[in-house]
């Protein structure tokens, strides 16, 4: 059967005429709600994240939101959905999704690594590959399997602790499930794949099978951007307390900790927490760096304008 579509605008809440901030501050909102790690129920909340992240790996993509937005309105069309012929990958028997119009592309279809198969079949990196680099001719002297290639979401919290998921694969022409136990290594970066030797296509001849690799993709966080092992955090403050200075309660991937931020902090400017980032190459953690944004009112009473007249008078304006 034809993949299942989805729906990223209804995912996020937003409408399709929506713009880059509107749909980062519901992003932002949603993976508040139902990150893992503050709703009750853990497992409703770790599948509902991942919905959020990969809808927003899309529509926070300019480059992927216009290609999803060729679909159009009739994605729903008796039928099913049925991609453009320009997008490559097409449906198979069995739901499968095949790569190389030539027919000898491999097909298969992925679980548990946290992305749908309708974004690993337009949106993620799987894609069979032959000893030779391409699909099709040649085939009486392939030796080697084909290489096997998806993407996996991984949160800053694996890649920070490290953990261990499993990820399942199914190819066509066959009912079996094969399970493999994958670690994810402590430290790992964003487009680093990790491989899993000889599970990828079977060799032809008694050649060698080829390898599955799984291409990591970091989870967007609603509270940090990520630079190497560092992390970043915006909070935004009120012009008094970067005026006068004061102590702000900010998140850490451990919990939140108090910070001092002295008087007279000006905008942009940012204060290194040591240590709170990712885990590095060497093993070493990366710091986090809060950014202040000064948050100016946009609406005052007759009383704070005159105070802030006062003030500009005291300022020689």
């Amino acid at each position: 059967m034809p993949v299942q579509f989805r729906d990223y605008y209804e995912t996020l809440g937003v409408p399709k005429t929506a713009t880059e901030d509107e749909i980062r501050s519901a992003f932002r909102k949603l993976a508040r709600k139902h990150h893992p790690d503050v709703a009750k129920d853990k497992k409703v909340a770790e599948e509902k994240f991942k919905e959020i992240n990969e809808a927003y790996e899309v529509l926070g993509d300019p480059e992927k939101r216009k290609k999803y937005d060729q679909l159009g309105a009739d994605w729903n069309r008796p039928g099913g959905f049925q991609p453009p012929p320009q997008w490559g990958p097409q449906p198979t028997e069995g739901g499968y999704y095949q790569w190389g119009g030539d027919g000898g592309g491999v097909q298969f279809e992925f679980g548990g690594t946290g992305f749908s198969d309708f974004f690993e079949a337009f949106f993620g990196g799987g894609r069979g590959r032959s000893a030779f680099g391409g699909f099709g001719g040649r085939q009486a002297t392939v030796e080697r399997g084909a290489d096997v290639e998806a993407d996996i979401m991984v949160t800053l919290e694996e890649a920070l602790n490290g953990s261990t998921r499993t990820v399942s694969l199914r190819r066509a022409g066959s009912n079996k499930v094969e399970n493999y136990q994958v670690k994810i290594p402590r430290g790992v970066r964003e487009g680093q794949r990790i491989r899993l030797a000889g599970q990828g296509e079977a060799g032809v001849g008694g050649g060698k099978s080829g390898d599955l690799f799984l291409r990591v993709r970091l989870a967007r966080h609603p509270d940090f951007s990520v630079e190497g092992s560092d992390l970043i955090h915006e909070v935004k403050i009120e012009p008094w307390r970067a005026v006068l200075g004061g102590e702000l309660l900010v998140p850490t991937l451990e919990g939140k900790v108090r910070l001092k931020i002295p008087p007279g902090t000006q905008g942009g400017q940012r204060f290194r927490l040591r240590e709170r980032g990712l885990s590095g190459v060497s093993g070493k953690r990366g710091d986090l760096y809060v950014e202040v944004k000064i948050n100016v009112p946009k609406k005052l009473t007759e009383r704070e304008r005159e105070i802030w007249n006062e003030l500009a008078k005291l300022h020689g304006a």
